[in-house]
């Protein structure tokens, strides 16, 4: 389950939007001042910020600043009355991913939220991501190089591998992959997540996922 920390001063809007991606199946943290929410984005590890601009304490620009200046990747999405180009130029300078402009509907929210999710690597400083001597991901391409030729991975392939790379030494959770590789439309098949766990093994060796029996699977790679 995806973990949101929500900032929004506004009270029926911060409830609205709480209950609305609850439904939706993630866990979010909502507070309304910025300090609060400078406090809880260092105390727990999130998947997403979604981060109002104009809240008590410290803004929402400033607080993202200060966070990407103290090494926090988290994807985060903005917030905003504001529709100038000037703001939204300050906006990504403070590292956003995204913009969500007030008023708005809750599947556009929801949209946004799932598709940055799924996206795959932010603020990373690194091309590629090395998992063995031989084996490395080419971020930026979205291939896998194995002995300095790409190799083709299927769409789901891809989007499981990339989990498994952000949460290296994790074990992670088969209802976690579900939600991450199947939209809501779609009915997620064990079987099919097993072929592709087969399929990543003889690509990159079966030591690199470890099955935890009844929790999940736990991805590892060489340092």
């Amino acid at each position: 389950m995806s973990k949101i920390l929500l900032l929004e001063d506004d009270a029926n809007l911060n409830e609205t939007m709480t209950e609305f991606l609850t439904e939706k199946g993630y866990d979010v943290l909502s507070v309304y001042d910025g300090y609060d929410a400078q406090e809880k984005l260092y105390e727990s590890k999130y998947d997403l910020l979604l981060l109002d601009v104009h809240t008590p304490g410290i803004n929402g620009f400033d607080l993202l600043k200060e966070a990407r200046e103290g090494g926090v990747l988290t994807p985060a999405i903005f917030i905003t009355s504001l529709d100038s180009v000037d703001d939204l130029e300050k906006g990504f300078d403070s590292g956003c991913d995204d913009y969500i402009r007030k008023p708005f509907v809750l599947k556009e929210l929801y949209i946004r939220v799932d598709t940055l999710l799924k996206r795959g690597f932010f603020h990373e400083s690194k091309e590629c991501i090395k998992i063995a001597d031989n084996i490395e991901y080419d971020i930026k391409n979205n291939e896998l190089i194995i002995d300095n030729e790409t190799v083709s991975l299927g769409h789901k392939e891809s989007m499981l591998l990339k989990l498994f790379m952000k949460t290296e030494g994790e074990v992670i959770a088969h209802e976690r992959i579900y939600e991450h590789l199947w939209d809501y439309d779609e009915e997620p098949s064990d079987t099919a997540l097993r072929t592709y766990i087969k399929n990543l093994r003889k690509m990159i060796g079966k030591e690199k996922i470890v099955s935890i029996k009844k929790q999940g699977y736990k991805f590892i790679t060489e340092k």
